[in-house]
């Protein structure tokens, strides 16, 4: 059977770009296609950058797709590397022209933004946000995790991210774990090394990350907030101001008092509390009792104070009961939720993430695309 140019770029139309999730052909890398009587290829791949992190991926999707064309008989596959011209008619075509715009701000935007908050660090924030991020992902969603406590980053460890970003100019590429994409300021320092920012940098930052990194068409964006009412969370509501409150706490009293603040803030920002996670919930024992090392009811505290402040219906979405293997999971780099989905902890994980997937962004605000007709 005779192969021509265009059975191999039809192949290669279901060969999508690791990073940025689109096929090659929509994206220009596919540079030159020529087709030798005998059923040999030679095919021009242009990478984005000379030290793509994952050529070799794209390498190995490249070779199966062509190979596949009945009558190829050889590949010979060159990488070469877009020129600035082309990186920059790229990143225009992606971003719309407007590299500074944050997406998830327009009226139009779809996708549902939520702010995982708490009053005090150490009740299982980051741990609940990449569980969540990983179920709704594991549903087929597309979702983006934005760790937004810069002092205190480990969302990149959570989801086993070791990779820089890549740049092209001044958008960003943000890994991919697990089907998430991720940013963290930890992707920008050397090992374990400190940021030490006062407020106009960690706006900027925030901002930068929203509006520089190409997310794509999201469904849900996660963003990890630091402890408290501080800096990152004025930002954010400022930047994207449809953004949503998740309050994490424990069942301790003391931290649900702290965790009510961080609710609270949302009548001064003008924002919707989505509900409450109460993490570090009674512990499953092996005879079927529980043991509440943290005490019980900090999450229905949470729920009703601020249902009564608000004047609107706060849940407690879950109580996610205290287990190891939800902190081995967090340390490994992969959530429980999909290393052992049937686990106490990850089933009511699970449940909240059910329960997310199903809401959907109002249509307040959103065009509607018609004019009244003279």
């Amino acid at each position: 059977m005779a192969v021509t140019v265009e059975d191999v770029r039809t192949a290669l139309s279901a060969v999508k770009d690791p990073e940025i999730r689109r096929p090659i052909t929509d994206l220009g890398m596919v540079d030159t296609v020529a087709v030798d009587p005998a059923g040999g290829v030679d095919l021009t791949v242009l990478l984005t950058i000379a030290a793509c992190p994952l050529r070799d991926t794209l390498t190995r999707d490249v070779t199966a797709a062509v190979r596949a064309v009945p009558g190829v008989t050889d590949l010979r596959l060159t990488l070469g590397v877009m020129t600035d011209d082309q990186r920059s008619a790229l990143r225009d075509s992606l971003k719309g022209g407007a590299t500074k715009d944050i997406p998830f701000a327009r009226p139009e935007s779809r996708t549902r933004v939520y702010a995982i908050a708490s009053g005090k660090g150490g009740v299982g924030k980051s741990t609940v946000t990449v569980n969540l991020a990983a179920a709704l992902a594991a549903q087929g969603l597309a979702v983006g995790v934005l760790d937004a406590d810069v002092y205190g980053f480990s969302i990149p460890r959570m989801l086993g991210v070791t990779g820089r970003p890549t740049r092209i100019g001044e958008m960003i590429l943000p890994p991919v774990a697990h089907g998430i994409k991720v940013i963290s300021v930890g992707m920008f320092v050397d090992g374990n090394t400190p940021v030490v920012w006062r407020g106009p940098m960690l706006h900027r930052a925030l901002q930068q990350f929203l509006a520089d990194v190409f997310w794509g068409d999201l469904d849900v964006l996660l963003l990890d907030l630091p402890p408290g009412t501080g800096d990152i969370a004025i930002s954010t509501a400022q930047l994207i101001p449809s953004t949503e409150i998740l309050v994490v706490t424990t069942p301790q009293t003391a931290a649900a008092e702290v965790a009510e603040r961080a609710g609270a803030i949302a009548l001064q920002t003008r924002q919707k509390v989505a509900g409450v996670i109460e993490n570090m919930s009674p512990m499953l024992l092996p005879d079927g009792s529980r043991m509440a090392l943290f005490g019980s009811g900090g999450g229905r505290i949470v729920a009703d104070s601020l249902s009564r402040a608000t004047g609107t219906t706060v849940e407690l979405l879950g109580q996610v009961p205290l287990e190891v293997g939800l902190r081995e999971a967090g340390d490994s780099g992969t959530p429980l939720v999909l290393t052992a989905p049937t686990a106490p902890a990850a089933q009511v994980l699970r449940q909240v993430a059910d329960g997310l997937a199903r809401r959907s962004r109002p249509l307040a605000g959103v065009s509607l695309g018609i004019s009244p007709k003279r």
